[in-house]
């Protein structure tokens, strides 16, 4: 599983610091890198065009993994660099912003933004698996999360717009409950094509969500 992002563009990363000439940067060595948004050239190109907008970088870090404890290591090994800086620009998913906002008093700015959580199909194509809508039917859909799956999201299909396998919305994409049909029809359990999915409970985990492990 990763987090896609992609770069914001830089006029918006620029507004975002006006008045923040020092800047610190932080790059993600695991999902960003991967996504080329945040990895040792991008971070470097960042560098040249904060420089040429008149910003002074202190220093700049690629986190081996920005979302994680060794941001706190990362932050401690370049106490100096950050101490200097008036904010932390960070081109890493909204999770690593805000691992790096936890330890920091001062602004941290994200200079990408995250389009989802996803899982690689074939080298460098990743799709969005999981809604994390908290009501999972995966053991009655197959495998396959309709919502995520489903231009639409339907819960109960296909719809009317489904043709010969197609999607309605993009006619170059399976139709998702083509695809669940064809799985349960392997599996010898087409029945539940017939189940009926109530629309989803927005109360099952709302917002802000939060779980305690004890």
């Amino acid at each position: 599983m990763k987090s896609l992002t992609r770069q914001k563009r830089f006029e918006e990363v620029k507004r975002m610091s006006d008045g923040l000439d020092r800047v610190f940067i932080i790059g993600c060595g695991t999902c960003a890198t991967m996504a080329k948004t945040g990895g040792v050239e991008e971070v470097g190109a960042m560098k040249a065009r904060l420089q040429e907008a008149g910003k002074l970088v202190t220093g700049a870090v690629v986190i081996p993994t920005a979302c994680d404890e060794m941001t706190a290591v990362l932050l401690e090994e370049n106490k100096k660099a950050v101490e200097d800086a008036r904010c932390i620009i960070v081109m890493a998913c909204a999770l690593g912003v805000q691992q790096v906002n936890l330890y920091l008093s001062k602004p941290v700015l994200p200079a990408l933004d995250t389009l989802f959580i996803g899982m690689e199909k074939s080298p460098g194509y990743f799709f969005e698996a999981c809604d994390q809508c908290g009501q999972c039917i995966l053991g009655e859909t197959a495998g396959i999360c309709p919502l995520t799956a489903c231009h639409k999201g339907l819960l109960n299909g296909p719809c009317g717009g489904t043709d010969k396998g197609k999607c309605e919305v993009d006619p170059e994409k399976d139709c998702a409950f083509t695809l669940i049909y064809e799985r349960l029809r392997e599996q010898g359990r087409l029945d539940l094509m017939r189940r009926y999915h109530p629309p989803r409970n927005h109360q099952v985990l709302p917002r802000p969500r939060e779980v305690r492990i004890s």
